[in-house]
């Protein structure tokens, strides 16, 4: 069995001091560790801990992501369509439930016999994480070799490799009385590429902007390119666990997340775990057509949803649901001078703009060039 205390600092002193993850029972001592001595981020899910360890990487750090091998399913399309495409390396250990030969619980059989076969598809590289603290410390050094060349690389755990680690007793945060402002007026519904213009219209050397997937970071990019612009592609509904990542890494910057309704609503668990860190120089913006824009207008079911309720619930300091561009301006201006974790909700119209191009850099260059920006703080506007 490996010393938790002893591999652990082993990783502290590589610079791998940022956690974030999903519990499994074999990867217990390790989680308990990193609440103790790093910084650990609890997610809802697996894709959404992926997620919020990019956003750390964006910020400058080395992150390390723990999940059980059954959730190795809910990291699929983040670790093929964020990591690999934007090539955002990380660290990560999973569980080897249902190891063949040992017994487990029936859930656990059939991953069990595929998760490293399923690591090879996604061309993830892997090792089995040796018993012996002198071998694992050796393997590490393999690890960050693999991570330096921009890939991630995964530890697979086996069942009883961690000596015990003591869980301190963990201070809950209270929740506080939330501001909320509903609806009260008519919604003016602009065009998606009205309600971008005004909100890349306040951005500053001092600002990220995180955009999600399909026909909002397009029409972004076509506003205006600009290096503190994150255009995601892929990984439908991270782009607020990135923005996570990044808000609680990079305290210095405002980070502003465009979300839409069907993104949004595919990872609403995202909403409670940025309620419970609440990261105060993060602005979570949805711009809600209630369709699936970029796959034809297939209706979603954001018209349900009381977003604003819900993310008050979750524990952002301000839900604010505003009706017109005018409101968006002068509400995004108050939190810039507010700084406190901030949902805005505006109706927009279906549709987008016509002949809208895809952007001429690619991801990793997206990446590449958001790094240095927040490395260096300036940005060309």
């Amino acid at each position: 069995m490996i010393d938790t205390k002893q591999f652990g600092e082993e990783l502290k002193q590589s610079g791998f001091a940022f956690y974030t993850g999903v519990p499994c029972s074999f990867l217990k001592n390790l989680i308990n560790y990193a609440i103790n001595d790093c910084e650990y981020v609890g997610a809802t899910n697996e894709g959404d801990a992926l997620a919020i360890a990019s956003g750390a990487y964006l910020a400058g750090k080395h992150p390390v992501v723990l999940m059980q091998n059954s959730g190795l399913a809910n990291a699929v399309s983040p670790l093929v369509s964020l990591n690999y495409t934007f090539r955002i390396p990380l660290l990560g250990f999973v569980s080897l439930r249902g190891e063949p030969g040992i017994p487990d619980e029936p859930q656990h059989e059939l991953m069990g016999q595929i998760t490293t076969r399923l690591l090879d598809l996604m061309e993830v590289s892997w090792a089995y994480l040796s018993s012996d603290i002198a071998e694992a410390k050796d393997q590490i050094q393999q690890a960050i070799q693999v991570i330096q060349q921009n890939r991630p690389f995964f530890f697979v755990v086996k069942k009883g490799i961690f000596q015990e680690e003591i869980l301190r007793t963990q201070e809950l945060k209270p929740a506080s009385n939330p501001f909320k402002q509903r609806k009260n007026a008519s919604d003016q519904l602009p065009r998606r590429y009205e309600a971008l213009a005004t909100i890349q219209s306040l951005t500053d050397n001092n600002t990220v902007q995180l955009a999600t997937t399909g026909k909002t970071g397009r029409e972004l990019y076509e506003i205006k390119d600009i290096a503190g612009n994150f255009y995601m592609v892929g990984s439908m509904g991270c782009i607020s666990s990135i923005g996570l990542g990044l808000a609680l890494s990079k305290k210095d910057k405002d980070i502003i997340v465009i979300d839409g309704d069907g993104a949004l609503l595919m990872r609403m668990g995202s909403l409670a775990t940025n309620g419970y860190y609440n990261p105060p120089n993060m602005l979570h913006i949805l711009l809600d057509n209630n369709a699936h824009d970029s796959t034809g207008g297939q209706k979603t079911v954001s018209d349900n949803i009381d977003f604003i309720e819900i993310t008050a619930a979750c524990g952002y300091t301000k839900s604010i649901y505003v009706h017109n561009l005018e409101q968006l301006k002068s509400s995004i201006m108050e939190w810039k001078k507010e700084k406190n974790l901030t949902f805005l909700h505006l109706k927009i119209s279906p549709g987008s703009k016509k002949d809208l191009a895809r952007p001429h850099i690619k991801p990793y260059e997206v990446k590449d060039r958001l790094r240095l920006f927040l490395k260096s703080g300036t940005s060309s506007q």
